[in-house]
Formats: C-alpha cells, structure tokens, sequence
C-alpha cells in the first residue's frame, strides 16, 4: 500500500515537469515539423488565409531547387562539415596536449589550468567580437609582420574567397557513398587482419570494388541545373580558430580529469614490460580515455552543428564564406518571412543534431541499464 502510494505521489509530483515538455518541447517540435511542410509566409498571416500543406516541397527545394535561397542552403550545409569536423579535430588535439602538459605536475599549474579554461567563461559574441579584430585583414595578425620588418601578409582570413577541395553538388551523394564505403573498407579490413574472418575479408573487398566503380563512373546522383561548385571555403579556418581557442580549455579539463583517474600503477606496469613514454600513452592512456573523447566529440558536435552567435558577429549575416544553416534560418524565417521554408532547415537541422545525440544516449542508457 505504501509503495503505490509513493508511485502515485511521485507521478502527480512529475506530471507539471511532463506536461511542460511535452507542450513546450515536443509539441513546438511537431508545429515546426507541419509548418515545414506547408508555404506558410507572413503575408498569408497578415491577409488571413490558412498556409497550404506542400509536403516535403520545402525540403527538395533546398536541396535541389535553383533558388539563390537553397543555393546558400546547400553552401551552409557544406561549411557545417567542414567546420564541425576541423572544430572538434582542434579542440580534441590541443585539448588533450594541454591537459597531457599539465599532468606532468608542473609549477603553476593551477594558474595554467585556470588560464586555460578562462575562454569558457566568455560568450560567442564576446570571443568572435575579439578574433574580427584580430582577423581584420588591414590591422590585428596581419600587422605583426611589418612591425618585424617583414613584407605584410595577403591573407584575408574570414573574409577570403578562396576555396579548397572543391566539387560539385550534383556528386554530393555519390562522394558520401565513397566516404562511406571507404570507412567500411578500413573496418572490415582491420578486423579482417585481426581475426583472419572471410567474412570481413569478402566485405572487405565488396567495399573497395563498390567504391572503386563508384570512383571511375561519376555517376551524378543528385541533378541540379545549373552545377553548383562547392568546396571548403578558406574563410572557414578563422572560424575554426576562435571556436576552438574557446572550447579547447573544456576539453583540456575534460582529458586532465581522465588522466587523474588513471592509476600509475598502471602505466608502471607498462613500463615494465617494456613499454616506453609513447608507448604508455599510445596503448594504455589513450584508450582509457576514449570513453572521454566519444563524450567530448559528442557535446563538440552539437555545438558546431546549431553554432549561430559566433558566426553572426565576425561574418554578419552576409559573408556566405562562413554562413552556416542557424543563420540562414534566422533571415529567412524572421526577415524573409518565409515560415514554411524556415521551419524546414529547423527541422533539418535538428536532424543533424539527432544523428549526434541519439546514438550516443541509447548507449549510455543500455549501459546504465545492463550495470
């Protein structure tokens, strides 16, 4: 009798939480999902009529329509790959060597801690108001050269109109095909090597002989008139820069607590056997800490993919160099008045987050549950 009634006080006690998410979560969650797939627009709001269901109308036009609006789309969807996967390589790398730096109990290393994780305190807007300073191609970095007696540089950082590794978007799909292919490839190859299974071995191959009639065809799986060329835009690495100065001090505390957590019982007995300082580090320290880098790249990931703030204040909106889709959103919905079509990069978007979160929660709650 008591433990039903201790169930029943907990529910009535958690129905406010519940109903709140699933009103103002959820339930925005699924109106912005029916008015992507309608032409909801304010003049239809201010005229009084009812938006018309499009289906995903709104959702091909963006990624094949000939509109300058999904042609800019398509460029932001480009630039969030880049950035997402230069951010979390900077931000992992610098990270993890200071935090390595600081463990080796160093003199002051409260002081470096502290200056380290100093950017965090600082928001988006404060940060990317610093590095357009620093980034101004006529003063800031771009200075320092001439005051040594060197020739001034050229380089235009978040303003350049550069672009490497370029393509074409028609090819999108048939480039992640290969990108996906590659990896299986690399996989089962590894495993194939590792237990000798003619299994992996035959997926193995399949992978590489897919990839390699993929590669020699060019077969354009996605038509879009006129070709849009799309590349990584140079302009991007001022990007990378900032965000990265400011979130690397994160993961450094994020690796420094793991490497705390590591007996040194355990990195003796690798010395012992032989092993020397990379070694420890290469086959004892660093997978211990993979629990923490899947945890790092997860939270790094959400960050890069909804960033807004950042690029706003050093690109304003209109350097498409650097845009990304929060900013796109942002215009069209509130100043293009353009409902429907906004509401479906939001949706895009919050998609591209899911394929971040999602795996990563159902194994923390398998995990939770099997301990």
């Amino acid at each position: 009798m008591r433990g039903r009634r201790d169930r029943i006080i907990a529910v009535v006690m958690l129905l406010p939480s519940l109903i709140l998410l699933a009103v103002f979560v959820y339930g925005f969650i699924g109106w912005t999902g029916y008015t992507s797939m309608t032409d909801s627009n304010a003049m239809q709001q201010l005229s009084g009529q009812s938006a018309n269901f499009v289906g995903t109308r709104n959702y091909s036009q963006l990624f094949t329509g000939t509109l300058p609006v999904s042609a800019r789309f398509r460029t932001d969807m480009v630039n969030t790959v880049f950035f997402t996967m230069l951010f979390i390589a900077v931000c992992l790398g610098v990270g993890m060597l200071l935090a390595i730096l600081l463990d080796q109990q160093i003199r002051g290393e409260a002081f470096f801690r502290t200056v380290f994780l100093f950017p965090m305190a600082l928001s988006f807007v404060v940060t990317g108001v610093v590095w357009k300073w620093l980034f101004n191609p006529q003063a800031g970095i771009n200075a320092l050269p001439p005051m040594l007696g060197l020739p001034k540089p050229e380089f235009q950082w978040f303003i350049s109109q550069e672009q490497w590794l370029q393509f074409n978007w028609q090819n999108v799909f048939q480039i992640l095909l290969i990108i996906i292919l590659g990896v299986v490839f690399i996989v089962a190859g590894y495993r194939w090597l590792k237990n000798r299974s003619p299994y992996m071995a035959g997926l193995a191959g399949l992978a590489l002989l897919l990839n390699g009639l993929l590669t020699l065809t060019g077969a354009e799986f996605l038509l879009t008139q006129p070709a849009e060329p799309k590349g990584f835009n140079v302009a991007l690495l001022a990007l990378v820069i900032a965000a990265g100065w400011q979130m690397s001090g994160y993961t450094m505390a994020m690796y420094l607590a793991g490497l705390r957590g590591i007996s040194e019982e355990i990195r003796e007995a690798a010395r012992v056997d032989g092993a020397s300082e990379l070694g420890v580090y290469r086959y004892v320290v660093l997978p211990l800490l993979a629990p923490i880098t899947l945890s790092a790249i997860i939270i790094l990931g959400h960050i890069s993919l909804k960033i807004f703030d950042l690029v706003y204040v050093m690109g304003g909106g209109d350097n498409l160099f650097i845009d990304m889709p929060g900013i796109n959103m942002f215009f069209i919905t509130f100043r293009g008045q353009e409902f429907g079509v906004g509401a479906a990069i939001a949706m895009i978007m919050l998609i591209m987050v899911a394929i971040v979160i999602v795996p990563y929660l159902a194994t923390q709650l398998r995990g939770g549950s099997e301990s």
